[in-house]
């Protein structure tokens, strides 16, 4: 029986996908759930499995776009499995006495190739020594004049006869410009996936359809600093994951909210849509890109709880088996880039949400605490919001309440009792 495997729905508002690349070769002999290809969808990779053993015979190309339902494969359910062939082996390999004559064949052919008559050898020779003479060769003018230049003869155009190199040429020769002599300058071409198309797409609209401004704060991390030192051993040890920072920024986004709506609203049309839940997305770097995934009803964990579930969709992420229903329907953003060494930056509001708040790396710095100069684990924090819906005294009294939740955790975001917060 032949099996038309179509591309299935990868999630809601999803029509089409590309084939990012196919693991298996034509012809192959497949197993049931192997992966035999990568699709690319305007929101994630995802592997397209196989739906029965037997042999493939693919009918997309790499790079196409195909709809949700289109056959993208041909599966021969009732092919036998090759004899000592394992799933993605090479079908077109022979075996037994029809494969060692086929091999035997193709030598031969090749020790012809490789040994031309005596005819063949001697017509070529005439052919070869013109080849040599007309393939750039500089004259010694020509080529004294190169070298004080530091220009490369086979970089440059011959005029004369046969191609050959004169003096005018070399006098009219100008070195690449910021290139030195010899310098490699090839480039390559790759086509963007799908995914990097769309968020390029996304990140365009925004720029051009949000009214994005960013306002700028710092936050004293010393309290954060104390807390991790004093409990990561214990919370790592009864939670079976790290004490880290996400929990702490995402509590005290989830306290902001609270306190300033509007920054998690959105705009649909001419309506603002606020929501009395929050759902946060956090940007995680995969193997195909930046992906976005949600911590659900965030407003409803604990430290442990936004830990676990930071955890559980990073590794997802990298791994490639998140989902998109597991990347969409976030309030608000935060991205970490810190862990890249970004000093400071502009997030861009990832759509339609209407804010992002930008974590950087922390770095020690000077401050006044007290009235006297003291040395201090500093971050810069940023809040890119759209001011359309959001204005600046908003937008302001959000981050400085992010600030004041980050610089006293145990009494804003752990009801004075550390302990019991982080559920020790």
């Amino acid at each position: 029986m032949i099996l038309e495997m179509k591309v299935p729905s990868p999630g809601e508002s999803i029509t089409e996908v590309e084939i990012a690349e196919w693991l298996v070769e034509d012809g192959d002999y497949v197993e049931k759930d192997q992966a035999i290809a990568e699709v690319d969808s305007d929101k994630a990779t995802l592997e397209l499995p196989a739906e029965q053993s037997g042999i493939i015979t693919l009918k997309a190309e790499v790079g196409d776009a195909v709809a949700v339902g289109e056959v993208v494969c041909l599966i021969d359910t009732d092919a036998p499995k090759p004899d000592g062939a394992s799933a993605g082996a090479d079908s077109t390999a022979g075996s037994g006495d029809e494969g060692a004559g086929n091999k035997a064949e193709k030598d031969l052919a090749k020790d012809q190739e490789k040994a031309p008559s005596n005819n063949d050898a001697k017509a070529s020779q005439p052919a070869q020594a013109k080849e040599t003479y007309a393939s750039g060769v500089a004259s010694p003018a020509a080529k004294k004049i190169l070298n004080e230049k530091g220009i490369d003869a086979s970089s440059v155009k011959g005029t004369g006869k046969d191609g050959r190199i004169t003096k005018d040429d070399a006098v009219k020769a100008v070195p690449s410009m910021g290139s030195p002599s010899g310098a490699s300058r090839g480039e390559t071409r790759s086509k963007l996936s799908m995914l990097r198309r769309k968020v390029a797409e996304r990140l365009v609209s925004v720029k051009n359809e949000t009214a994005m401004l960013t306002t700028f704060n710092e936050v004293d991390m010393s309290p954060i600093f104390e807390l991790r030192s004093k409990y990561k051993e214990d919370f790592k040890s009864k939670h079976g994951v790290g004490l880290g920072f996400m929990s702490f920024f995402t509590l005290a986004v989830v306290r902001a909210l609270k306190q300033f709506p509007a920054v998690n609203s959105m705009i649909d049309g001419k309506e603002m849509i606020s929501y009395d839940f929050c759902d946060i997305s956090i940007a995680v770097s995969g193997p195909k890109g930046l992906m976005v995934p949600v911590i659900r009803n965030a407003e409803n964990l604990s430290f442990r709880g936004v830990e676990s579930e930071v955890k559980r969709l990073a590794i997802r992420a990298r791994e490639g088996e998140i989902t998109v229903d597991e990347m969409t329907g976030g309030t608000f953003t935060i991205t970490n880039g810190g862990v890249f060494g970004s000093m400071l930056s502009t997030p861009i509001i990832n759509p339609p949400q209407s804010a992002i708040l930008g974590m950087h790396n922390i770095v020690e710095r000077p401050i006044v605490r007290d009235g006297a100069i003291a040395i201090a684990p500093i971050m810069y924090v940023a809040l890119s919001y759209d001011h359309r819906i959001i204005d600046g005294k908003e937008s302001v009294g959000f981050l400085v309440a992010i600030k004041e939740a980050l610089e006293n955790p145990v009494e804003l975001l752990m009801d004075g009792n550390e302990q019991r917060a982080l559920e020790l």
